[in-house]
């Protein structure tokens, strides 16, 4: 496995989440029940990255605005400021440390304004790179004298920076990050053909990433197949076809027959076609900086869970992985550690996430019991959540702006 990159996620009052700090390893498993906010907690990533590459207005707006994905934490329901911070190591080879965060503040009843905005970009030789706007104080300072940005009060400014050396490994970073929520619905349709060289969350132009891996790398189409079929016996071929101006696949299967069989992707369970999704979204190319996977275990067998979880071991020698689970069989692969853990519990209105508890950490430190053991009797606990106050956290430092 390659070491994380995303070290730590900082978010306040994002969805359900009032007030997270969250450490990662590669790859990190989130165990929760259904409803305890796990997918809130990965739409925190798409977000990020959604705002590296379109105006803050459109991401918010995408989400039904500032509103609908601020955490009311007052009685009265009112949405307060909304905060990022991610901290990462080794981005890139001239970037050992970036620490990143923004805040943003409700106007009026849809507007927003960013309240202020910081990045601090390290490098191996001991210099650094920094900026730091404010809607109160001063609104642009930085050690690099040439940049200067005209800004608006609700657009961020990494965006329009990130193209200087200086910053570009956060952008890119950022940027790359992804989501993996594959519905078979959206495969088995027919689709509209695209560059595919970054497949949709729900898989809607997995035919198209499909046409692009055989294209250029046949090594990984290989690699795909042999998963595929290890995960779908039988199965010993697929490839995009043509429907006229749209595209869909076409599976060959072999069932001892002089001919294979084959069937269009409308004809595919759910379960071959979330297989081949995931496969789509982890030998993209280009791979993506971070992958989370929600649920990867839905409609699969639980016997096919174990080469589903090689594919999870694969992609995290390229990327960084987290996925969103509460199947044991997903846990039962015996790599899998205390450190590769996080709970997600709601609680009193709140998710909340935290590392597995020191009896956890024990059982599985000793083999007594395994985490997807842990998790069947009920005994996969989260240690004793240390409660966050918003105003408190720590998006911004001051130690490095001089």
């Amino acid at each position: 496995m390659s070491e994380p990159i995303l070290r730590k996620l900082i978010l306040k009052r994002f969805r359900s989440l009032p007030a997270e700090v969250v450490e990662f390893d590669n790859p990190t498993f989130l165990v929760g029940q259904n409803g305890s906010g796990k997918s809130n907690f990965a739409d925190a990533f798409a977000f990020l990255a959604d705002a590296m590459a379109s105006p803050l207005q459109a991401v918010l707006a995408r989400r039904g605005g500032f509103f609908a994905i601020g955490n009311r934490s007052s009685a009265r329901g009112r949405s307060a400021n909304l905060g990022f911070a991610v901290v990462l190591q080794n981005p890139d080879h001239d970037t050992s440390e970036a620490r990143y965060g923004f805040e943003l503040s409700p106007l009026g009843q849809y507007g927003f304004e960013v309240v202020r905005e910081q990045c601090i970009v390290h490098r191996p030789d001991g210099s650094y790179s920094w900026f730091d706007r404010s809607a109160i104080a001063t609104p642009w300072r930085s050690n690099v004298s040439s940049l200067v940005p005209v800004l608006e009060p609700n657009a961020l400014a990494l965006p329009l920076v990130g193209g200087d050396a200086r910053f570009q490994s956060v952008l890119r970073f950022l940027s790359r990050m992804q989501i993996c929520r594959i519905e078979p619905s959206a495969l088995r349709d027919l689709q509209d053909p695209d560059e595919g060289v970054r497949l949709r969350p729900d898989g809607g132009n997995a035919a198209s990433v499909l046409r692009e891996i055989q294209r250029a790398s046949p090594d990984d189409w290989k690699t795909i197949l042999g998963l595929l079929e290890s995960i779908v016996p039988s199965t010993v071929d697929v490839k995009p076809k043509k429907h006229g101006n749209k595209l869909t696949m076409e599976f060959a299967q072999d069932w001892t027959l002089k001919e294979h069989v084959k069937f269009e992707a409308y004809n595919m369970s759910d379960g071959t076609l979330r297989v081949l999704g995931l496969l789509a979204a982890v030998f993209q190319r280009p791979s993506p900086s971070l992958l989370v996977i929600e649920e990867p275990e839905a409609t699969i067998h639980p016997g096919a869970l174990g080469s589903v979880l090689d594919v999870l071991r694969h992609a995290g020698r390229t990327m960084q992985v987290i996925v969103t689970t509460h199947s044991p069989d997903i846990l039962d692969a015996e790599w899998i550690e205390d450190r590769h853990l996080r709970v997600a519990q709601w609680e009193a209105g709140m998710t909340r996430i935290a590392p597995v508890s020191p009896s956890v950490r024990q059982a599985l430190a000793q083999h007594l019991m395994g985490a997807g053991e842990l998790l069947r009797a009920n005994a996969l606990t989260p240690a004793e959540l240390f409660v966050h106050v918003p105003r408190q956290l720590d998006l911004f430092t001051e130690s490095a702006l001089m």
